[in-house]
């Protein structure tokens, strides 16, 4: 058991909580409701399998940095729990997962799984060359509603299209502000990243901008999907986390940027999910 919890940790389950809402939102707004045909499960199962791969790949291609950074000093291929070997057995199973899955759905996600699967594979090099490592970030996360749309209905809308704008864009504004903590140990090791090209206090402001674009963009996504006053009662409630996170952090002060933090982000992929089924059924 501690070695099965050891290897949970290591592909961190619990931020499924920021894809996950919106593949399901592309999902049933590809369906104009539920999606049948079990393809709601297989789209899951596809979702678990290529962000735990991502998550896996990630860690091991970071290890030789992460056993320099005090702050990762707990993770479990830092602490040895989890072996380089036992990590890439798990990403090449669960790389295999996603495929799987991807080939119960239609056609078209049979033979586009490559490109969900490139920017994963990217995203763990790019701090090597390029601050642009948290657009790449966001374009791996941007997939989610666009695969789940594509795996219904077998093409691509302005509606889904908007909606992975604003994920996109989102989740690299959030990434933006999470290497904020990392500037003088990105510099010190020839990382790239936006606050260590710029500043902190210089990619909090782009940050708080990108998260503005990704609130309209959701706005933008729910008027062309016909959604009514309980989708952006979502957005806004969305708006509001937002607010709240960038409230709380500044240049001086990043000590707020934890565990909890992290997390809290995803109640925006889950509040506009969540307001999106009220507004399609209620």
């Amino acid at each position: 058991m501690g070695k099965l919890k050891a290897h949970l940790d290591n592909i961190a389950v619990s931020h499924s909580v920021f894809a996950l809402p919106f593949a399901y939102m592309g999902a049933f707004l590809a369906a104009g409701g539920l999606p049948g045909g079990g393809d709601l499960f297989w789209i899951t199962v596809a979702m678990v399998g290529a962000r735990s791969a991502a998550l896996a790949l990630n860690n091991l291609v970071d290890l030789r940095y992460d056993r320099l950074h005090p702050r990762f000093a707990a993770r479990p291929m830092v602490t040895g729990e989890v072996k380089p070997w036992e990590a890439a057995l798990v990403i090449v199973a669960c790389l295999g997962m996603f495929v799987y899955a991807a080939h119960q759905l239609h056609p078209l996600a049979r033979l586009l799984w490559p490109l969900a699967v490139a920017p994963f594979a990217i995203y763990p090099y790019m701090k090597r060359f390029s601050w642009a490592c948290h657009l790449v970030l966001g374009v791996a996360l941007a997939g989610a509603p666009v695969g789940a749309w594509i795996a219904v209905r077998g093409d691509l809308g302005a509606a889904v299209s908007l909606l992975a704008a604003g994920v996109g864009i989102w989740i690299a504004a959030f990434d933006v502000v999470y290497g904020c903590q990392d500037v003088a140990f990105d510099r010190a090791h020839g990382l790239h990243s936006l606050p260590a090209a710029v500043g902190v206090a210089r990619a909090l402001k782009l940050a708080r901008l990108m998260h503005a674009a990704s609130v309209a963009a959701f706005a933008a996504a729910g008027w062309l999907s016909g959604l009514g006053p309980w989708y952006y009662a979502g957005v806004a409630l969305a708006a509001a986390v937002l607010v709240y996170q960038h409230g709380i952090v500044s240049a001086g002060d990043l000590s707020r940027v934890t565990q909890a933090y992290f997390l809290r982000n995803g109640l925006v992929g889950a509040a506009i999910f969540l307001f999106t089924a009220i507004s399609m059924f209620g």
